[in-house]
Order: C-alpha cells, then sequence, then structure tokens
C-alpha cells in the first residue's frame, strides 16, 4: 500500500510505469512483446477511443476474446478513467452473450475478430457497437475516426468504485452479474504474495482465459505489481500447444486447473507404473511409489521447462491421489481456494506448505468461519469477510441479501456464504468437503459428499469422468467411459 497509496488500477498502473517501464509486461508466445511503458500507452489508446464515442463515465465496456497484450490494455483503458469492464468467457455461446449484454445495458463490445461470426446476428438495438480488440476496427457502429489527439480527462477513482462485472454464468435464465470493486481485486492480488513472492524476473505462461477472475488477478495484476512477463499461449491448450510454449517460454510461474494435472497424471504416469503386472506390484506399495514419483516428478518438471518455481492449482478441487504424487514428486505446486464473488483468493498454500488432503492457511486480512458445523465433524458451511468480498450481484438486492448471512444466523450478520462445506483445523488451515448443495444425506443419517466418490471412480483407467447423485434406491454413479480405450 506504501506503493499504491490506494488499491486503484490507476494507482497499480502508474506505480509499474514507474519502476518496471522498459521490462517485457505482456507477449503472445509467438508474438512481438510489448513493454510496461508500451501497455500503458496501449491502455491510454483504449481510454481515448471510449473518449472519442463520448461514453459517460460508468459506462459497461465488454471484452469478449482470448487473452492476448490487448485484453489486459483494454481493460486498463477501460477502469481507468471510470468505466466498467464486462469480461466475458471465450467460450460462451451467442444466446449467453447476448443474455449479459442485455442485462449489463453493454454500451460497447471488444470482440477478437475470429469470433465475431458467433454473435454478428444479435441485434444493434442490444449492442450498437463492435470493435475489434487487436485493430481497434469498427466491425459494427460508425467509425469515430483519429481518436490518437482526445485529450484523456483527470478521473479520480475510488477503492469502492466498480472496476468490473463478471457474470459467472451466461445462461438464458436469471443472469448474475459479480460486482467488483477497484480495491476487492488490487487488494486481493498485493495480498496474495502472503503465499508467493512474484519478481521482475518471473516469466508467466498462460493458458486459462482472463476473464476468468483466477487468472486474471493471480496472473494478470500480481504479475503487473511485480514487473515480470506474461507470455499468453494464443491457442486452446492442447498437448501440442502446450509442450512447444513449455520448451520456448520456460516459465517459472504457472496457473493451471485440477484437470490439467490429473490428465497428466493418468495418462502418464498412472499408464507407467502399470503397464506391467511386475511393476504394478511394486507400484502398489508405498515405498516404491515414492520413488517412481520422484522420478516422475524430474521428467515432468523438464516438461514444464525446467525453470518452473511455482504451478498454482486452483478453480476446483484437486484430487487427494494426484495431490500426493506432487507431494512425493516435489514438484513445486501450490493449492489456491477462491470465487469469483471474493476476487478470488481466500486461502491456499505456497509450494513450501502445501498438506495433501487441505487448502492451507486463510488469506491474512480475510475472516473464515464455519457455519452451523457439525458437532462430531466440524463440517459446515465456509463463510468470510474481507475486503475482496463482492459489492453484490449487479441489478439484484434479493440475490445480494440471500448470498449473506442475517442477524438470526450463529456468526451474525454480513458473512458472505461461499457455498462450500469445510472445517477449519486447530492451526487454521482449511479442508473443503465439496458443495452444500450436492451433500446427500445417506438413510441411516450421515452425510455423503459424492465428490468423495467420484476421486475413486475416476482413478479408473476406463473412467474419464464421473458424477454421483442421488437415485430412487440410493446411490448412482453417472459414468463417462474413455471412448478410445
Amino acid at each position: 500500500i506504501k506503493d499504491l497509496g490506494s488499491y486503484t488500477f490507476p494507482n497499480l498502473l502508474k506505480n509499474s510505469l514507474s519502476k518496471f517501464s522498459n521490462r517485457i509486461a505482456l507477449s503472445l508466445v509467438n508474438g512481438t512483446p510489448i513493454t510496461y511503458k508500451e501497455l500503458g500507452e496501449r491502455a491510454e489508446k483504449f481510454g481515448r477511443l471510449f473518449e472519442k464515442l463520448n461514453l459517460a463515465r460508468n459506462a459497461k465496456i465488454a471484452i469478449y476474446s482470448t487473452s492476448s497484450p490487448n485484453w489486459g490494455a483494454s481493460f486498463l483503458g477501460i477502469v481507468n478513467y471510470g468505466r466498467i469492464a464486462v469480461p466475458l468467457l471465450p467460450d460462451f455461446n451467442a444466446v449467453e452473450v447476448e443474455s449479459i449484454l442485455k442485462h449489463a445495458e453493454v454500451s460497447v463490445l471488444l470482440i477478437n475478430k475470429k469470433m465475431f461470426s458467433r454473435i454478428e446476428h444479435i441485434s444493434s438495438e442490444i449492442i450498437p457497437i463492435i470493435i475489434d480488440i487487436e485493430n481497434f476496427t469498427f466491425l459494427r457502429g460508425e467509425s469515430c475516426g483519429d481518436f490518437d489527439d482526445v485529450k484523456l480527462p483527470s478521473v479520480e477513482i475510488k477503492e469502492d468504485d466498480t472496476a468490473s462485472i463478471i457474470y459467472t454464468s451466461g445462461t438464458t435464465g436469471r443472469s448474475k452479474g459479480v460486482e467488483l470493486s477497484h480495491k476487492n481485486i488490487v487488494w486481493n492480488a498485493v495480498q496474495c504474495q502472503g503465499f508467493h513472492r512474484v519478481h521482475k524476473m518471473d516469466r508467466c505462461l498462460s493458458f486459462l482465459p482472463l476473464s476468468h477472475v483466477y487468472e486474471f488477478t493471480i496472473g494478470f495484476v500480481l504479475i503487473m505489481l511485480n514487473g515480470a512477463s506474461v507470455y499468453y499461449l494464443g491457442k486452446p491448450p492442447t498437448v501440442s500447444a502446450l509442450l512447444p510454449a513449455f520448451s520456448k517460454v520456460r516459465p517459472t510461474i504457472v496457473l493451471s486447473v485440477p484437470m490439467v494435472m490429473e490428465k497428466i497424471y493418468k495418462s502418464k504416469v498412472l499408464a507407467t507404473f502399470t503397464k506391467t503386472e511386475k511393476i504394478k506390484k511394486l507400484y502398489e506399495k508405498r515405498f516404491f511409489q515414492k520413488i517412481f514419483h520422484k522420478l516422475a516428478g524430474s521428467k515432468l518438471k523438464k516438461t514444464f521447462g525446467g525453470k518452473l518455481v511455482f504451478f498454482g492449482i486452483g478453480g476446483a478441487k484437486l484430487d487427494p491421489v494426484v495431490e500426493q504424487f506432487l507431494k512425493d514428486a516435489k514438484f513445486p505446486y501450490a493449492i489456491g481456494y477462491g470465487l469469483t464473488e471474493t476476487a478470488p483468493l481466500l486461502a491456499g498454500s505456497g509450494v513450501k506448505i502445501t498438506k495433501p488432503g487441505t487448502i492451507g492457511p486463510v488469506v491474512e486480512g480475510v475472516e473464515l468461519k464455519i457455519l452451523n458445523p457439525d458437532s462430531k465433524t466440524g463440517i459446515g458451511e465456509v463463510v468470510v469477510k474481507g475486503p475482496n468480498v463482492m459489492k453484490g450481484y449487479y441489478k439484484a438486492p434479493e440475490l445480494t441479501a440471500a448470498a449473506f448471512t442475517t442477524k438470526e444466523d450463529s456468526v451474525g450478520e454480513g458473512w458472505y456464504k461461499t457455498g462450500d462445506l469445510g472445517d477449519l483445523d486447530k492451526t487454521g488451515r482449511l479442508s473443503l468437503k465439496g458443495r452444500l448443495k450436492n451433500m446427500i444425506l445417506g438413510s441411516s443419517g450421515e452425510n455423503i459428499y459424492p465428490e468423495d466418490i467420484e476421486f475413486v471412480l475416476n482413478q479408473h483407467p476406463l473412467v474419464t469422468e464421473s458424477l454421483v447423485v442421488e437415485g430412487k434406491k440410493g446411490l448412482v454413479a453417472l459414468v463417462q467411459l474413455d471412448d478410445e480405450k
């Protein structure tokens, strides 16, 4: 906070420009890198464009694009001059996009031109102006002409001003837009440093969408805060695209979701150690399993470029079997837990303090409690308070009210209800058990967490995915088999 003055995006950019002006900020893996100075200039160019269009303060501007240097530049060009960014996931379809554009009353849509054909049929009444995010070409609406000489206004941005509205679902049903302030996001990025300190020499390979708050806060804002560099994959994260990218960038930092590591474990590690009956019998013994895992870990680190110091895993619960492999392998993984509504990080473990089966300590400055814990297990709903908790759901006061505790609740009012079940141990480490809505009450009154059963089923070599639900006569597993096998 001494460097920033306040938790706002204009102050964040100003700080980065003063410290890291000539360092590489952003690039596509196979593109030309831009420096922090150039990032600042591009952000200003977007700001001038919106001034020329005469967009009011608090006007909503949507970003519907894959991750690229101009994604980050456009976001800064939106929020640094008092407007609000509405990031859309690249895999949202036309119906979902249309629903969000209407609900958020978006004035301008910035789009990756390759995605324009998906949504060009959406009425101009809903979205009158569509602009190519990469070259400022107008794909809809009358071009505003040259805007390079437009004077940028001096806008006072406060910490509580809304920076972004992020839609957790774009369905045709009730759209739910999470309203996050400048402080929600920037403060959370600063606090992330309690788990891992990023340095200006770090290189981050990014393949998750920037429209997801996990990638944005940790993979963009935290990186920018410390003058490191981000390289965007620029294509779907297939094995054939990732391997050469890891080899070229040799990243020190990678953010991922559990599915990536779970697939690697199942298709490479498990397949290797169960291919013959002799190796399989050895692998079943914990002593040999540790040795095999360490060997596999060494090979895995080389596959990721050989320079990795932080492999963050978040977005969903990691399979405990896979996590045990990572721990044995001495792979530099870290665990994080959070939600869009909390910008996102609530708890986690840095590389040196991971403990399989648990999330880790709560973020400093965040209060976390267990609502109505079970008297025997201590498990209850995770509820939180902190500077990273959202302002509310956009244009949905009743949904917002329902998301927080009231005076009648045992913890008192004003705590955000995550919907996740968990417990805290004596040292303050958080463990998760599943979603409150997913919990099944067994015939003898026991609490059944379907996620635990799914993890076991997913270990089977012929199973790609499973979903455990309650049937008429008990538990039923819906299983997706691996067609190739």
